[in-house]
C-alpha cells in the first residue's frame, strides 16, 4: 500500500503561482511514476504532469512551459510548482503514484483561481 498527502493548494489570482507537494508513504519501492492530475465537477480527471523514476516528465499541453513536475527521493515527495495561474484550472489537484499492479490516489487539493 501507498499513502499520499498533498499540500500547498489554495486561492489564486489569475497570474499568480502555487507550488503543491505531494508525501509518499508506505510501498513506495514498488512505484514506477508519480504525477498530478485535476478534476472539476462534471469532467473526467484529466492528466496534468508525471514524472517517472528515470526522471522522465510528460506534461498536458495547456500547461507546458508553466507548470514545472520534480521530485525528491530523499524525502518521497514529488511537487507541482504552477506559474501564470488561468482562472480555468480552478479544480482539485490529485496526487498519484503509479505502480505495475494498481495506481493510488491523494485526497485531493483545491486550487482556485480568481479573475
Amino acid at each position: 500500500q501507498v499513502q499520499l498527502v498533498e499540500s500547498g493548494g489554495g486561492l489564486v489570482q489569475a497570474g499568480g503561482s502555487l507550488r503543491l507537494s505531494c508525501a509518499a508513504s508506505g510501498s513506495i519501492f514498488s512505484i514506477n511514476a508519480m504525477g498530478w492530475y485535476r478534476q472539476t465537477p462534471g469532467k473526467p480527471r484529466e492528466l496534468v504532469a508525471v514524472i517517472t523514476s528515470d526522471d522522465t516528465t510528460t506534461y498536458a499541453d495547456s500547461v507546458k512551459g508553466r507548470f514545472t513536475i520534480s521530485r525528491d527521493n530523499a524525502k518521497n515527495t514529488v511537487s507541482l510548482q504552477m506559474n501564470s495561474l488561468k482562472p480555468e484550472e480552478t479544480a482539485v489537484y490529485h496526487c498519484a503514484a503509479h505502480s505495475r499492479s494498481r495506481d493510488y490516489w491523494g485526497q485531493g487539493t483545491q486550487v482556485t483561481v480568481s479573475s
